[in-house]
């Protein structure tokens, strides 16, 4: 059909007609450029999703929300992770313990602290000399024309010492006795071990307890129905310390505030401390061989 000839037949077309025709047409939508360019970009990208085979990319929070959850942990972060609760943790018992130690002495009195700076001198000069010891002894070997003489009596002198703290030899010396009456029966193993540690930090070098010699591995015990054991060995009231060492450090050691004396007071019982010229120590412990452990130089 020609152009004229649908003109026409559109001019034939009745006013009523027209109107019909144009009500069951729907109405035109305006688009605006935006929202076309807008529909044009959505429709490539599922075109381009769909023709690829893979979900849409992600939007920056959706990727940093999966890289944070879940949480990825290595092992070098644990292990680092531990160490530092470790450390916190050992941190926050120092600084627990200096919190107690400063609680007892601001609440010693003028004359205590001044017992106390002059044990914390006393123990300062015995360790310089000490020192000054191993200094000297370190110059002999180097000096003398016949060190293997020299390193000889040496050995022989470590030995007696060694013996000593190994309680295998009789020892003797200036010293304390500590005699402790337990009437009560109040005093326990742990009250009495104190008493030993603070013997050994303020320079001990050999102690006895009722007949019993005190070496590097032993041990206090609570016996049933009372009573102390050492090392397994039950000993009885009054409980008696024989100590060697220098007594000026020894007796200061045991009276300082909130120390040995003042704990087993406490607890009722009596407590003496006699400075001496002459200790003998001798109680033996038999020489143990070990099973395994063979010298280097063999």
């Amino acid at each position: 059909m020609s152009d004229n000839d649908k003109n026409d037949a559109s001019d034939k077309l009745p006013a009523g007609g027209e109107k019909r025709l144009r009500e069951e047409l729907p109405a035109e939508v305006s688009v605006t450029p935006a929202q076309a360019s807008d529909a044009q970009a959505q429709d490539a990208g599922a075109a381009a999703a769909g023709a690829a085979g893979t979900e849409p990319p992600l939007t920056g929070r959706q990727r940093l929300g999966k890289g944070l959850w879940p949480p990825r942990v290595t092992r070098a972060q644990l292990i680092v992770a531990l160490l530092l609760f470790g450390l916190g943790f050992g941190l926050a018992v120092q600084v627990a313990s200096t919190s107690d130690n400063d609680g007892a002495l601001r609440g010693a009195r003028q004359e205590d602290l001044v017992r106390i700076l002059d044990e914390l001198d006393d123990r300062t000069q015995r360790l310089e000399d000490e020192k000054q010891g191993l200094e000297d002894q370190r110059t002999e070997l180097e000096n003398s024309s016949d060190q293997a003489e020299e390193a000889r009596k040496q050995t022989v002198e470590k030995e007696r010492q060694l013996g000593i703290l190994a309680g295998t030899v009789a020892a003797q010396g200036p010293g304390i006795t500590l005699t402790v009456e337990d009437t009560k029966g109040t005093v326990e193993a742990d009250m009495l071990l104190d008493a030993i540690q603070e013997l050994r930090a303020a320079g001990a070098e050999a102690i006895q307890v009722n007949g019993v010699r005190v070496v590097a591995g032993t041990y206090l015990a609570d016996e049933d129905g009372g009573g102390v054991s050492v090392d397994g060995n039950k000993i009885d009231t009054p409980y008696r310390f024989k100590v060697i060492g220098k007594p000026q450090d020894l007796e200061p050691a045991l009276n300082i505030p909130g120390g040995v004396v003042q704990t087993l007071e406490k607890e009722q019982a009596t407590v003496a401390v006699e400075r001496a010229d002459k200790i003998v120590v001798d109680a033996l412990r038999a020489a143990k061989q070990p099973d395994y452990a063979r010298s280097s130089s063999e």
